[in-house]
């Protein structure tokens, strides 16, 4: 079997764990474990501060993934180093669970970008051989549990945006397969900007 044949089904297995971790979730413990997930994302998710990621209806299995991933220290965040340090796997679990469960808010775009923006997110960028976002993200946005790929769709675009810098100068490393880092070193700043303000629109 080939190196990424034997990669895509180790992605797959991992997705499904995740999955059945997040489906044995209890939802009522993680909303009360999310006391200290408030100040900065909000009691249900929407966090106000651009800075920070709106976790509502974000996919369980990649919220389980990315939490992991801190308190293993193969994502790097000052902040949230502090607030994993404490959390069981179980904690994780349900907090992950709890937050999928809750409703996106509208955010706040550029509607300049959202032409080129929507060029990038379905057709790629063929000059520097760029995918197209939707490929993992799915063509609404809403990602891929399964997979534990992110749904992007009203996020904040200022987020979206440090996250993709953050992959192209390797501050982070955490993607499966160097995936996004291998996309991210393609991208312009603009190009950056575009796909975000897109995503940030999509209902």
């Amino acid at each position: 079997m080939k190196n990424r044949h034997i990669k895509a089904v180790l992605l797959a297995l991992t997705g499904l764990l995740s999955v059945s971790a997040a489906q044995a979730a209890d939802i009522e413990a993680g909303k009360a474990k999310t006391a200290v997930c408030m100040a900065c994302h909000g009691a249900d998710g929407n966090s106000v501060n651009v800075i920070w990621p709106r976790l509502a209806g974000q996919h369980a299995s990649y919220l389980l993934k990315q939490l992991r991933d801190f308190k293993s220290g193969k994502r790097y965040d000052p902040t949230m180093v502090g607030m994993v340090a404490l959390l069981t796997d179980e904690d994780m679990v349900n907090i992950a669970a709890y937050f999928e469960t809750q409703q996106p808010k509208e955010a706040k775009f550029d509607e300049a970008l959202l032409a080129r923006g929507q060029d990038i997110y379905r057709g790629g960028i063929t000059e520097t051989s760029v995918a197209a976002c939707m490929g993992c993200h799915s063509p609404s946005g809403s990602g891929n549990g399964p997979a534990a790929y992110p749904g992007l769709k009203a996020q904040h675009p200022e987020y979206i945006v440090a996250q993709l810098k953050n992959f192209k100068e390797g501050k982070r490393a955490n993607d499966a397969g160097k995936m996004m880092r291998n996309v991210a070193n393609r991208m312009s700043d603009a190009e950056m900007q575009a796909v975000a303000a897109y995503v940030a629109g999509m209902k």
